[in-house]
């Protein structure tokens, strides 16, 4: 159901709205892990490996259909703040078909490269074919992820985060089935995980697509434009999508750039690092989903606002949305530094503590101390982005990866630290990146006329 986030306390309002966000994120992070879980259990720590290994490459897709979306999302936003439903739905259908094509192009490339970026990376000769597998089948269901997260955008960007928690459980239920299925069952090992995946992903995205559709036939345009025919595809809108789309995906290609980057320091320790790293990195991801969606919500929320020219609003939202961040980042350093070695016991050999397991236990618990610090850095980006001032947004992103990436080779080679040196660089970009995003929200010069005019 769409709601209108123009009105009403901003620290309730925000909280519902995010909080099926981080369920849906939960349960997509939750088939992420079972991946893991099921091939560390029933394959081995190779196969582990070889998911972890292919991992930056996965995100460079995701980081593409993100940051795509958002521009779509922003832009839905405006004008869905504004009133103005006719050029909303004009909008909706030219994301979904030039983004659904972008999805087919990129499924070709992917599967057809699979091989090369893998040896890019230095991916281990041991896990090499196990990689290669599981990307190839990953990017066989690219046009999947890039509809689902065009779709998904669309919905927050509405104020709806509970159509789309209902289609992710449904898909990590899905995921969760056939992984065991496939794996115990069928002993198809990295590939079995690879299809589950696909499948529940192709499920979630054409569900998502018939509820959008039916949505958008009944949801009124304005009553000047009732009788005008909406156009399928408009120009127009590929340019006001592309205004936020395109520095969004620029941001969210250099954070998997980093990740390669990171991963290529990290495969050069060897696999058993690789191990503890990918284990590490699972539960680390699962502990950023309420500071990542809060800056979400920040952005359909501050979208909106702007879109109504209640800039005071956006404001009060950051306030309450800071406020969160605070609280649920305490709540999650202290659940990992009291249960850290069991959540990372299931992907791992629980006695192993010299070995990928202390990888993991120390990665976790540095990196966890410093969860409020991203949480800033997330939310006051998610303000930028959503009030369309994506210089600014794009700096903050560019100072934090490009930070974090320097920090941890020049650290790792040049100190004692070593491997620690890869946990330690993490908070140090949030913290560069927090400090320039912060900087520019006080300034009060993200305030800007809306995309949509």
């Amino acid at each position: 159901m769409v709601k209108n986030l123009t009105e009403g306390a901003p620290l309730p309002l925000l909280f519902f709205f995010s909080m099926p966000m981080v369920v849906g994120n939960l349960f997509q992070q939750l088939y992420n892990m079972v991946d893991t879980a099921v091939v560390g259990k029933f394959v081995g720590e190779d196969a582990v490996a070889a998911v972890g290994s292919s991992f930056p490459i996965v995100f460079l897709s995701v980081a593409i259909a993100a940051g795509l979306s958002m521009g779509c999302n922003v832009v839905v936003s405006q004008l869905f703040g504004a009133g103005r439903i006719h050029e909303m739905k004009s909008t909706v259908s030219t994301a979904i078909i030039s983004l659904s094509v972008l999805g087919l192009l990129i499924m070709g490339l992917g599967t057809l490269f699979a091989g090369p970026l893998l040896e890019l990376l230095g991916t281990d000769p041991d896990i090499m074919a196990d990689s290669q597998t599981y990307l190839q089948i990953y990017f066989g269901g690219a046009v999947f992820l890039f509809l689902y997260n065009t779709l998904n955008g669309i919905y927050n960007a509405q104020g709806d985060s509970r159509t789309p928690l209902v289609f992710l459980i449904i898909s990590s239920l899905t995921n969760i089935v056939l992984d065991l299925l496939f794996v115990i069952r069928f002993n198809m090992g990295v590939a079995g995980v690879a299809w589950a995946t696909l499948i529940a992903q192709g499920i979630c995205a054409v569900a998502s697509l018939v509820v959008m559709w039916v949505r958008m036939k009944r949801l009124p345009c304005e009553p000047e434009r009732a009788n005008e025919k909406v156009a399928l595809f408009h120009m127009v809108a590929v340019k006001r999508i592309a205004q936020i789309g395109l520095p969004s995906m620029l941001q969210q290609s250099l954070v998997s750039l980093s990740m390669m980057m990171m991963q290529g320091l990290v495969n050069s320790y060897g696999k058993i690092l690789v191990a503890g790293y990918t284990a590490a990195t699972k539960i680390d991801t699962l502990a950023m989903l309420p500071n990542m969606n809060f800056s979400n919500a920040m952005s359909s929320y501050t979208a909106q606002n702007i879109g109504a020219g209640k800039y005071d609003r956006v404001k009060q939202g950051l306030r309450a949305c800071l406020f969160m961040v605070v609280v649920f980042s305490l709540l999650i350093t202290v659940i990992i530094f009291l249960f850290g070695d069991q959540l990372l016991s299931l992907f791992l050999d629980p006695g192993d503590t010299s070995g990928a397991l202390g990888y993991g236990l120390s990665y976790m618990h540095t990196v966890s101390l410093f969860y409020i610090l991203m949480g800033l850095l997330f939310v006051s980006n998610g303000m930028l982005r959503g009030s369309g001032d994506m210089a600014a947004f794009t700096l903050s992103s560019m100072a934090n990866l490009f930070s974090r990436v320097g920090i941890a080779y020049a650290l790792a080679y040049l100190t004692p630290l070593g491997v620690s040196a890869i946990w330690w660089s993490i908070p140090a970009g949030w913290a560069v990146g927090a400090l320039v995003s912060l900087l520019r929200v006080r300034s009060g010069k993200w305030a800007r006329k809306a995309i949509g005019d």
